[in-house]
């Protein structure tokens, strides 16, 4: 049977990217394995989507339904993250940067997570450690989801093995210039023309149980605030539509790469306790915080302290 490599729901660079890699190492190994994700090539959000052009990677296959089959898990180890029926599948493997989540298995698995900044980072080692040469278009594909996941090294998930990895995959990709690279994927990551609002909000985001609440946080990373001062109010209706399908609460991090802090937009069952968790004060629905760049970091542990998980 062959094993569907498969990232998280709205896949963001790293989940593509992740399972391009994982499933190429696998059958570097002999295990029969294809790249997936869980959405059509034609709605990959932009930055994604430069990435593959960029290193001419053909895009995963999509994976609705992973009833019956045999599944390697990357870049997340979430059920609610899943395509639907995970818990109807085979999971054989989960390679990870996050929180572990709350997919079980009945068998032993290879369970590898790592507390950087990025699933390519720890898919580099595992290459390594199993003696296989990175493919050059795979390797630009894990170099550029570690600068877009680490905010080209701002984000305070980056650590040193994040760099390192850069650092070895820039070679094999055939990049001289990083900062050059980031650059034009922040371009495309932050483009908002034209995109309706609830594209943007799902353009990055996850669901979270929290205690038994739907937590939801999305984020976009953008150039300056600007970008977005006109589509504030369609924004918060979608977030509103979107709380009203079950959500306790819903946030979007409006994140300005060039200050390096997040516009906290903010739709909550109880907005005292989002502004006790991130000691601020909402004005209008919204809150700025200072040095806020990780959703896994910054805002979900903040989150999870607050609803007692």
């Amino acid at each position: 049977m062959t094993v569907c490599v498969v990232g998280h729901s709205n896949p963001d660079t790293d989940s593509v990217t992740a399972a391009i890699a994982y499933a190429a190492l696998l059958n570097a190994q002999g295990t029969e394995a294809k790249a997936c994700m869980q959405s059509e090539a034609d709605v990959l959000n932009p930055e994604s989507k430069l990435v593959l052009d960029r290193f001419g990677l053909a895009a995963p296959e999509a994976l609705s339904d992973a009833a019956g089959k045999q599944v390697a898990l990357v870049d997340f180890s979430d059920i609610g993250q899943g395509p639907a029926n995970l818990v109807d599948a085979e999971v054989v493997a989960i390679v990870d940067h996050h929180k572990i989540g709350d997919v079980t298995t009945n068998n032993p698995i290879l369970f590898r997570a790592e507390p950087v900044g990025c699933t390519g980072t720890v898919l580099n080692k595992m290459f390594k450690e199993a003696g296989v040469a990175i493919p050059k278009d795979v390797a630009g594909g894990m170099l550029c989801a570690i600068l877009s996941d680490t905010v080209n090294f701002k984000s305070p998930t980056c650590t040193d093995d994040d760099k390192a990895a850069v650092a070895e995959l820039k070679g094999v990709a055939g990049i001289d210039d990083t900062d050059a690279l980031f650059m034009d994927m922040l371009k495309a990551k932050s483009a908002v023309d034209g995109v309706p609002a609830k594209d943007l909000l799902f353009r990055d985001y996850k669901d979270f149980d929290m205690k038994g609440n739907k937590v939801g946080v999305g984020q976009l990373e953008l150039a300056t605030l600007d970008q977005v001062a006109n589509l504030r109010e369609e924004l918060m209706k979608a977030m509103a539509e979107v709380k009203a399908d079950g959500r306790h609460t819903v946030l979007l991090m409006l994140t300005d790469v060039v200050k390096e802090g997040t516009d906290l937009v903010v739709l909550s069952d109880d907005p005292a306790m989002i502004e006790k968790a991130f000691s601020g004060k909402l004005e209008n629905a919204s809150m700025w915080i200072d040095g806020m760049m990780s959703r896994k970091k910054q805002t979900v542990p903040n989150l999870q302290e607050a609803f007692g998980c």
